[in-house]
């Protein structure tokens, strides 16, 4: 399978992630998220939005959107919960995770030391409560649970992973949620799992 990919992108590595848990061998193609001029003619029809992470199947069927992508993966595997409950609260999981790590991304809290840091200094104070409401909301969720759902990880864990576990790089204080650094050590303990690139990118909007 072919992966175009970014490893600035909290969304790409949530793909890489599950891929490796599944011993998925992935092609990674990566592409610039600043300097996008390339687009059409590397990813052409494949996704319109033109956007990364996209999957190229190796029946040659492409696959855009990282909850997209991660739900076709895990199809049959342990990480979907096949009760109707269970399988319910994976897709709020996977759900959420895009609030979440919109809110926890380094990049968005921190600014990034680059020129556009005047244009967005005014935004991260905002950033910085939403922020701190999402990882509040879950603490509540992992308070008593070892995992967002069951007892074994799942897409919904590796959805919100993504950019949770690098919410350090944007000054957001973990020691003030433990069931949150808990969840964490114990999803970066999991076979499989390496911390991602750290974000180097102005604002991850769209990329």
């Amino acid at each position: 399978m072919i992966l175009y990919d970014s490893p600035v992108s909290g969304n790409c590595y949530k793909v890489r992630l599950l891929a490796a848990h599944l011993g998925l061998p992935l092609e990674r193609r990566p592409l610039d998220v600043i300097d996008r001029s390339n687009r059409p003619e590397v990813i052409g029809d494949k996704n319109p939005s033109q956007r990364v992470p996209t999957l190229v199947l190796d029946d040659g069927r492409p696959l855009g959107e990282s909850g997209a992508i991660i739900w076709y993966l895990a199809r049959g595997t342990r990480f979907v919960r096949r009760t109707p409950m269970t399988w319910r609260r994976c897709c709020n999981g996977c759900s959420s995770s895009s609030t979440t790590s919109s809110r926890t991304s380094p990049s968005r809290a921190s600014g990034w030391r680059s020129r556009r840091i005047r244009e967005i200094r005014g935004r991260t104070a905002g950033q910085a409560r939403g922020g701190n409401k999402a990882l509040a909301a879950l603490e509540r969720r992992l308070t008593g649970r070892d995992y967002l759902v069951g007892d074994s990880l799942t897409i919904a864990d590796i959805a919100l992973y993504g950019y949770v576990h690098v919410a350090d790089e944007g000054g957001f204080d973990l020691g003030r949620y433990p069931a949150v650094e808990a969840w964490l050590a114990r999803v970066a303990a999991e076979p499989g799992t390496s911390r991602s690139t750290p974000s180097v990118t102005p604002l991850e909007l769209d990329p």
